[in-house]
């Protein structure tokens, strides 16, 4: 049986954060970033590394087709970093990539991430669950905080 601590750095409940306030996932926006960059580098590098010869051979198509691969791959890094979790006084907007929810308090239950799971999820009046991508459970404590933050929120 796990022994039962009373730090009380680490509060049980704690306090519902001032609205309007946002969340957003630190992880996926960081990988989007670091391997958005990367990809940009190892191209930029690829491609400087060729003869002139070589750069020379390329048809007009073959370098719409590279650069049509970055932009799609530049879209979806930028759909994965808009997640996002909106707490007003009126309701709670969740983004998930192209879909935007708006959401009365009284739809909202309860919001839940339990261990293992790839984010969080929200269980709704109507008997419906929606994503919250913007509490991932790769982010560890800090999408543990959010989702207890938003439960204080939710049961107030």
């Amino acid at each position: 049986m796990p022994a039962v601590t009373s730090d009380p750095a680490v509060p049980a409940h704690p306090p519902a954060p001032a609205l309007p306030h946002t969340w957003r996932p630190l992880g996926v926006r960081l990988a989007v970033v670091f391997f958005g960059v990367l990809l940009l580098v190892v191209c930029a590098a690829a491609w400087f590394g060729f003869d002139q010869s070589i750069r020379d051979r390329w048809t007009w198509l073959q370098r719409g087709t590279v650069l049509a691969f970055g932009l799609a791959t530049a879209f979806l890094g930028w759909l994965l970093s808009r997640s996002r979790a909106t707490a007003r006084a009126d309701g709670l907007v969740v983004v998930n990539g192209l879909k935007r929810r708006e959401l009365d308090w009284a739809q909202v239950l309860a919001v839940h991430l339990p261990p293992g799971a790839p984010w969080a999820t929200l269980d709704l009046a109507d008997g419906t669950t929606v994503s919250v991508m913007a509490f991932q459970g790769s982010d560890g404590q800090l999408a543990q905080r959010g989702v207890r933050e938003l439960r204080a929120l939710i049961d107030r």
